[in-house]
């Protein structure tokens, strides 16, 4: 990660690797066959430890007794922060973003469903502690996908997503609004069944 961090994916080389980790060429190449396979475990150790942070920031906030916009700004941001942590001061970041899609797509696309479904676990989770309620049909899985669907629109504006207080502000005020829109409180619900009530007696 060092080696990447230092000189962007394109500039690297196995035996700066090598040398980085104390290790001979060859016995690198033993583990990776190439520098590409190298970059991807190093891809993959990155999401997981997102993934970790990211169910770590649920937990500590839903212990906390917070609501789940809260919840989830939290879990998204410390996912993020663990990403960005990992590349910080590499003037090479927006060419890591660049080749982590192009080198392993594939990757992308486990670790994209990967925290999709754990959002969608956290808003099940919560909605059924805090008895809330979707609105307009959503489940849990459809409203963890608009809010990946934010976090991506946030990141065309902030494509290298710096600064980063500036990216995750935005990208918070976002899902606020949106699951502000998404949920029914059982107050709202109340109101709502004695308008049908009402509506029904008419």
């Amino acid at each position: 990660m060092r080696v990447f961090r230092r000189h962007g994916f394109r500039r690297s080389s196995i035996e700066q690797a090598a040398e980085a980790a104390g290790l001979t060429r060859q016995a690198l190449y033993h583990h990776f066959e190439s520098k590409e396979a190298l970059f991807r475990a190093v891809i993959a150790r990155l999401h997981e430890s997102a993934l970790a942070a990211e169910i770590a920031a649920a937990e500590a906030e839903e212990q906390a007794g917070d609501g789940l916009a809260d919840i989830l700004v939290a879990e998204i941001s410390a996912r993020l922060r663990q990403l960005m942590s990992s590349l910080e001061g590499s003037p090479h970041i927006e060419e890591l973003f660049s080749e982590h899609l192009a080198q392993a797509p594939d990757l992308y696309q486990t670790y994209a469903s990967r925290y999709a479904e754990q959002v969608a676990a956290t808003i099940a989770r919560v909605c059924r502690k805090q008895k809330l309620t979707l609105d307009k049909g959503l489940s849990p899985f459809a409203l963890a996908r608009l809010v990946e669907m934010a976090v991506h629109g946030t990141k065309s504006a902030y494509p290298s997503m710096l600064p980063v207080e500036a990216f995750l502000n935005d990208l918070g005020v976002m899902l606020r609004m949106l699951i502000a829109g998404a949920v029914v409180s059982p107050t709202k619900q109340s109101a709502k069944k004695s308008r049908r009530k009402r509506e029904n007696r008419k």
